[in-house]
């Protein structure tokens, strides 16, 4: 029974993944379609993309702030509070809200990425199912575990890493046994199942795929790129909290003045600098495919950084893998391009930093490098590069704890603990499930 539940959450967490990446594409398609209707217009070309991502901003913040406040931002630590009997999912508003929130969003062209709605989204689901079955008192953490690991596979058609995900970053918060995994494994390969008969089976990040590894006289450079976006991921992390915090101490009217200019900041760099928003689907192609100047590399790398700081920052739906994929990809360039010149030979093309790079900056933020390594395996489908994956990746996390970096989702989460405690909101929980293996021995049929 555990496995078909398995199963149906990943199924329908796919079905909702897959239309909440087409929902995103026609809200793209609509709003190149109106701006067509009037493209000679001077005042046009400038205004309606302002007004579409204002729009878009401002929608999304009202009704996550006004329906369902836990939907802010990735999603993640939510769904870790969870798990770990902090927080409560209330997945009749989080559904609805993460999605049309989610949709708007990445429509106006905010710098966050579409795994975090997808991850809650898919807790959510597992909740609900877990519900409506009305499944023995102890499954449904397995239930929301697999279908967060449904969501992230779903959001990067990736369901080795969906699995790795929640053994790995969820590991304090979920109760493992026999019966638990299973669902989480049947959830994340069910999910991507039905997400690739909806949107098809082409490569999430296209590039050129690798067939040899690089040469062992190039192992250095890795360890030292590695240890490079180690101290970044500190950065990035502290930063990150910078943004929330400053965001979050405002005065109401003064925070909506400040996403108003968020939202016309957003449609004015639609035109006149496009690289520097968006989750990243649009940059990452373009800097694989040396079609940026190696120095404009460097400056949309800086202001990509200050751009998913105040985009997450300002509380709208949205995750960081994506731009944390484009932040790696746009310096793994930059720095490949420099290492083809100082040290000739010792790698074929640039673009293999910048594979190590995505998976790198993923394993010093969230601290999770097998997950970081496998995602961005899947995702690129050089398998090939998995030695220079393995040694940035370890590199990258050991410099990051070295430095006393922690997690970001563990620390969102307890960020998110203290202020929901000062606010005094209803949805911290302190109830205890009980672990699965405990119920087996009353229920010896389960």
């Amino acid at each position: 029974m555990l496995a078909i539940s398995g199963i149906l959450v990943g199924g329908l967490t796919g079905l909702i993944g897959a239309y909440f990446q087409l929902s995103i594409a026609m809200m793209g398609q609509l709003k190149s379609y109106i701006f067509t209707l009037w493209q000679n217009s001077i005042l046009w070309q400038w205004g309606f993309p302002v007004l579409f991502s204002l729009i878009c901003i401002l929608v999304s913040l009202f009704i996550v702030k006004k329906y369902a406040p836990e939907t802010s931002g990735s999603g993640v630590q939510e769904i870790e509070g969870v798990l770990s009997n902090k927080r409560i999912l209330r997945w009749k508003r989080v559904l609805p809200i993460k999605f049309i929130g989610g949709v708007l969003t990445l429509a106006s062209g905010a710098v966050t990425g579409r795994e975090g709605p997808t991850i809650h989204m898919g807790g959510a689901i597992g909740e609900m199912l877990s519900r409506k079955i009305k499944i023995e008192e102890g499954f449904t953490h397995t239930f929301i575990a697999a279908g967060a690991a449904a969501g992230l596979a779903a959001a990067f058609n990736a369901p080795l890493a969906g699995i790795l995900f929640v053994i790995e970053e969820m590991r304090p918060h979920f109760k493992y046994s026999f019966m638990s995994m299973q669902c989480v494994i049947l959830a994340s390969l069910s999910s991507t199942i039905v997400l690739r008969c909806i949107i098809g089976q082409e490569q999430s990040i296209p590039m050129t795929v690798f067939v040899q590894t690089p040469s062992l006289e190039s192992i250095w450079l890795f360890i030292i790129f590695g240890a490079i976006f180690g101290i970044m991921g500190v950065v990035f992390n502290k930063y990150l909290i910078v943004s929330l915090n400053y965001f979050s101490k405002l005065k109401p009217r003064t925070y909506w003045l400040n996403i108003t200019i968020v939202g016309i900041g957003l449609g004015l760099c639609s035109n006149l600098f496009p690289e520097i928003i968006g989750g990243g689907y649009e940059v990452i192609p373009e800097a694989l495919k040396m079609q940026i100047p190696v120095m404009l590399l460097g400056v949309i790398f800086l202001l990509r950084l200050g751009t998913t700081w105040i985009s997450y920052g300002s509380g709208i739906p949205g995750g960081i893998f994506a731009p944390m994929l484009a932040l790696g990809t746009l310096f793994g360039m930059f720095f490949g391009h420099f290492a083809q010149i100082y040290f000739p030979g010792t790698v074929s093309h640039p673009a293999i930093f910048a594979v190590a790079g995505m998976s790198a900056l993923f394993a010093a933020t969230v601290g999770a490098p097998l997950t970081g390594i496998i995602l961005v395996a899947e995702m690129t489908l050089n398998y090939e590069l998995l030695l220079p994956l393995i040694l940035t990746c370890f590199s990258a996390t050991i410099v990051s704890y070295l430095l006393g970096g922690k997690p970001v989702y563990e620390t969102l989460l307890l960020r998110t603990l203290r202020l929901a405690k000062e606010k005094g909101e209803n949805i911290i929980t302190n109830r205890k499930e009980k672990s699965p293996r405990k119920i087996r021995k009353h229920h010896p049929g389960a």
